[in-house]
């Protein structure tokens, strides 16, 4: 129920608006204390972690990775079940959990305690949301814009809405059962667009491999695609395509062409930008329309960071260094452009990457080189018909889930800021 006007008043506090009659306006001290005890000698060797979207989890749930120090025991903080835990520099995009483990977390994080009278889950919810991370974004010092931190100091002395404890517990439980409906809802709709992909990766995988119809098949060569119908061939990529031929189409430099950013180039689909040349930087992978662009680093080539150049400014344009460039003269471009997505080739090429950490990439050598089915041309043409269609129908279905899932998750922010600055009164 939304309270009627006249029972609220002015906060004083911006980000917060106006808040009911009865509730206060505190510093975080005041509700909240600091746990600053160091796992020193060893309380516990259980790491815990933190994530935007679990919460607190053992750090093992998350394969242990990315922990540079998991074995300087006496350096991380204790945490405790109902506790806060805090990511001292994630804390801006909503890195902060409620603890139901006893652990110890990375010296990094910070750890908060309820004081007496006060219910630590509404205080939790009171870090969800947006409009008290932006408000921190104020108090955060660093250099790169990823590696912002806030102190403790600062955080615990933001004023926020407080009301009596009774009604802070009947916040918490209705946010604790409503959030956990819509996040069951979340799920489920998460779970169908993994069943779709895992659907259109095997649609795509049966088409370009093996065709759409069960007739005479023979040994293809590679055991890991295995057989194929009678009528086709196995060939090189390098002798239907061009590999990174650059640009051969005309363009004046003085005016605007396409830029694409990898973030531009999607599975399946491209939306291109447009700029001078002279404002880009340089070392810029040129392509034209009609070329497949396909991301080589990893994780976007996983991501399956692919598409046809299309509708580009001047029919040119230049994209990240990151991307292969594909240009066909000997099969059908949108067959081509589906055999780059099916499953064996994807394999192959993660097989193929070199590199540490986020900057391997897929060996340019092999790309070329691998063999690739190839059709009559009257049949690629009809597996490219079959595929426009069903994958379109399974890409409608995925973005169906994806835009329900962004209307749950932008309707439980506002539902837990009305809540907890009591806009909305919980009955």
């Amino acid at each position: 129920m939304i309270r009627p006007e006249t029972e609220m008043k002015d906060a004083g506090i911006d980000w917060i608006g106006i808040i009911p009659n009865n509730w206060n306006i505190k510093p975080l001290y005041a509700c909240l204390d600091e746990i600053n005890q160091k796992n020193s000698p060893v309380v516990t060797t259980n790491i815990l972690s933190l994530t935007n979207t679990d919460g607190v989890i053992p750090y093992s749930e998350r394969g242990n990775q990315g922990n540079k120090s998991k074995e300087n025991f006496e350096e991380y903080k204790v945490v405790y079940p109902n506790t806060i835990v805090a990511n001292s520099m994630n804390i801006l995009i909503g890195s902060v959990g409620l603890s139901q483990y006893e652990g110890c977390v990375s010296p990094v994080y910070y750890v908060y305690a309820a004081k007496p009278q006060v219910d630590i889950r509404y205080m939790n919810y009171l870090f969800q949301m947006e409009p008290f991370q932006k408000r921190l974004r104020q108090f955060a010092n660093g250099i790169l814009e990823i590696r912002l931190r806030v102190s403790s100091h600062d955080i615990l002395h933001q004023k926020v809405a407080v009301p009596d404890y009774d009604e802070q517990q009947a916040i918490a439980d209705y946010l604790d059962e409503t959030c956990s409906k819509i996040d069951e809802i979340i799920a489920e709709a998460k779970a169908s667009i993994d069943e779709y992909k895992e659907l259109k990766q095997s649609v795509i995988d049966k088409a370009v491999l093996h065709g759409l119809c069960n007739g005479m098949m023979k040994d293809s060569g590679n055991d890991l695609i295995g057989k194929i119908p009678l009528s086709w061939e196995m060939r090189k990529l390098k002798y239907v395509a061009d590999f990174n031929p650059g640009i051969t189409t005309a363009y004046d430099a003085q005016k605007e062409v396409g830029y694409v950013p990898m973030n531009c180039v999607k599975n399946g689909y491209m939306n291109p930008l447009s700029a001078r040349l002279s404002d880009m930087s340089t070392g810029l992978t040129g392509f034209q329309d009609g070329d497949i662009v396909i991301a080589k680093v990893t994780p976007c080539f996983e991501n399956g960071n692919i598409a046809v150049a299309e509708n580009l400014e001047q029919g040119v344009a230049f994209g990240s260094s990151e991307l292969f460039v594909i240009r066909t003269h000997s099969i059908n471009r949108r067959f081509m452009l589906y055999y780059l997505q099916n499953s064996v080739f994807k394999n192959q090429c993660i097989s193929t990457m070199t590199g540490t950490g986020g900057l391997k990439r897929v060996s340019g050598y092999f790309v070329n080189n691998a063999y690739i089915t190839y059709p009559p041309e009257n049949e690629q043409q009809v597996i490219v018909n079959y595929l426009d269609e069903a994958v379109k129908n399974m890409d409608f279905l995925i973005a169906e889930k994806e835009s329900l899932i962004n209307d749950l998750e932008a309707y439980k922010k506002s539902l837990i800021y009305e809540v907890v600055t009591g806009k909305r009164r919980v009955v």
